[in-house]
């Protein structure tokens, strides 16, 4: 394909609020593409808090630390339930979820990641080992299979999807940088709508081979403005002393 043919196929917007303009409403379920503060849509949840919807239902690994990713979400106090592996880092999610204010439902991280594969691949639900014998297999149906006893997890479909990848075409297609990609060509896929950002979009296509998330899955592009990227942790040693 040409260049004309990629501007012919652009699925790239002014900015971010452009992108989500009509899309986001009260009481929808929105999954975040990231882990921690790594891979985030930095942009894309900022124009999520800035739009005011409420009663959100957000699927996510967690919920990033307090006053960053969806963390803003959460201290804007639109989000009344979080599909996740991981409460942990941030003590803001942690609270409401014992005050009960938020209802978390804790999904095993494998469990979660393959939930959100399935509702873009199209599969109802399937069965895992993962959780049985344990709260969150509590109320699930159970089968035997060779011997062992699974539990029937749901597939998950989003009505949005966000996501943050490092290179795009105007097309959509997606290419991610080492472990920014974690969750988030999952989330691209079960969206029923799917807006990315990318911190570099090119003008041609993107070579077959290195993309990640075909544009088939997208439905908004949008650059991602350049940010100091945070570092949820770091952890270092000690300088060791060198010998004369």
């Amino acid at each position: 394909m040409n260049d004309r043919e990629v501007g012919e196929l652009s699925k790239l917007r002014a900015d971010a609020q452009a992108a989500l303009a009509g899309v986001l409403t009260d009481g929808m379920t929105i999954a975040v593409g990231g882990f921690g503060l790594c891979g985030i849509p930095n942009d894309l949840i900022e124009v999520v808090r800035d739009s005011g919807v409420t009663g959100l239902t957000i699927v996510s690994n967690n919920m990033g630390v307090d006053g960053k990713g969806l963390g803003l979400l959460l201290e804007n106090r639109q989000v009344t339930k979080v599909i996740a592996s991981y409460v942990g880092e941030n003590k803001l999610f942690a609270q409401q979820y014992l005050d009960k204010v938020l209802d978390v439902e804790f999904s095993p991280q494998g469990t979660l990641a393959e939930r959100m594969r399935a509702g873009g691949a199209g599969i109802a639900a399937f069965y895992t080992r993962s959780g049985v014998g344990t709260p969150i297999a509590e109320g699930k149906p159970h089968a035997e299979f060779d011997g062992h006893t699974y539990v029937q997890e749901r597939a998950i479909v989003a009505d949005v999807a966000l996501v943050h990848a490092h290179t795009a075409d105007e097309a959509g297609n997606l290419t991610y940088r080492a472990t920014a990609r974690n969750f988030n060509p999952l989330a691209a896929t079960c969206g029923k709508v799917t807006v990315a950002e990318a911190e570099h979009v090119s003008p041609t296509f993107i070579d077959p081979g290195l993309v990640a998330t075909p544009g088939i899955y997208v439905n908004h592009l949008v650059r991602a403005r350049e940010r100091v990227k945070d570092i949820e942790k770091r952890t270092v040693r000690p300088r060791e002393t060198v010998g004369a």
